[in-house]
């Protein structure tokens, strides 16, 4: 029987993320420099049958019920359709996604699919393309759109889609993005503006809230709070828009932190435990892995790290120091 991923304030840990890669191939302004980053090297990352023993204790001893697939950018990661396979066939089966940049889903949805992928949380920040370019620093824009659509046909769904507005770039796009899924039966989520970023620029007082992007969505809609009860541990804030049956979900992780209802652990494409997205220390597995450890000597030391977690991100703290590896490494 599998025991579970408790922390010293009784949360549970059932939500694994796990990156597959810390690669990308978009530069997005809030992400990481124009030159990318220093990438880790291959020895570094875990193999494809690494991540699928550490997903097979996590789901088979640890009580884990839901796997994301993360990066940078997971299509970049050449094993990906044998991973999700052999997640797939675990017993107890979690339920799997992934969070993506859209640009490689036209050629991979079907595949995915078939592997066993259950859905896909797309990011899209902007409906213009020049102002994508803007963001992400690539003229990439119909391929998002057109893998967002793949991944519809192929059943990946909800298609979720996940959209960090940026103060004079595109904030003003909210109702648009909105009416835009709503007409495409995509699930839209804003995001506000985490302190992930490789260069450390990030500046509260220019984040975009989440009550300006509320209030700029009630100019053209109708939003009607879901109850806090049907939103359990899930990150987003959802509304009824219009009566429904659309929704759209904010995420704040700055201004109105969840971390009492945290329900989520993270492994990175290099095997290092994360128990918290803002923790700025890690607990190897990989070492203990690459050594010959029991899959029981992984467990144990995967629930000590998980043990361990604090309290709160600590945003709000005064001597909060941003993570030394940024989201691309981390994995969201």
């Amino acid at each position: 029987m599998a025991t579970v991923l408790i922390d010293s304030f009784g949360r549970t840990a059932v939500d694994l993320r796990v990156s597959l890669t810390d690669r990308c191939n978009l530069r997005c302004t809030y992400c990481m420099p124009e030159e990318g980053l220093q990438w880790l090297g291959k020895p570094q990352l875990l193999t494809d049958e690494e991540i699928v023993r550490l997903v097979r204790i996590a789901a088979t001893d640890l009580g884990v019920t839901e796997v994301r697939f993360t990066g940078g950018e997971p299509l970049l990661r050449p094993g990906l359709v044998g991973i999700v396979a052999a997640c797939a066939a675990l017993e107890p089966r979690p339920e799997l996604s992934l969070t993506t940049n859209g640009i490689g889903l036209g050629r991979t949805a079907a595949a995915l699919r078939s592997a066993g992928l259950d859905r896909v949380n797309v990011s899209l920040d902007t409906l213009d393309p020049e102002v994508f370019a803007r963001l992400t620093r690539r003229h990439r824009h119909p391929d998002v759109l057109s893998g967002m659509a793949a991944a519809e046909e192929a059943g990946l769904t909800p298609v979720k889609v996940n959209t960090v507005l940026m103060r004079g770039v595109n904030d003003h796009e909210a109702p648009d993005l909105l009416a835009w899924c709503l007409e495409r039966g995509y699930e839209l989520r804003f995001i506000e503006q985490m302190p992930l970023d490789a260069q450390h620029g990030w500046d509260r007082s220019s984040m975009v809230t989440a009550e300006e992007i509320l209030d700029s969505l009630a100019a053209r809609f109708t939003l009607t709070p879901e109850p806090a009860a049907r939103r359990g541990a899930a990150p987003a804030e959802r509304w009824l828009v219009d009566g429904g049956p659309g929704r759209v979900g904010v995420i704040a992780s700055v201004t109105r932190p969840f971390c009492r209802a945290c329900d989520r652990t993270r492994l990175t494409a290099d095997g290092q435990v994360r128990n918290c997205l803002f923790a700025r220390g890690e607990t190897d597995l990989r070492t203990v892995l690459r050594d010959g450890g029991s899959d029981a000597e992984i467990a144990e030391l995967w629930r000590a790290a998980m043990w361990g977690k604090k309290a709160g991100a600590g945003i709000d703290d005064p001597d909060f120091l941003q993570p030394d590896r940024p989201m691309s490494a981390i994995g969201g």
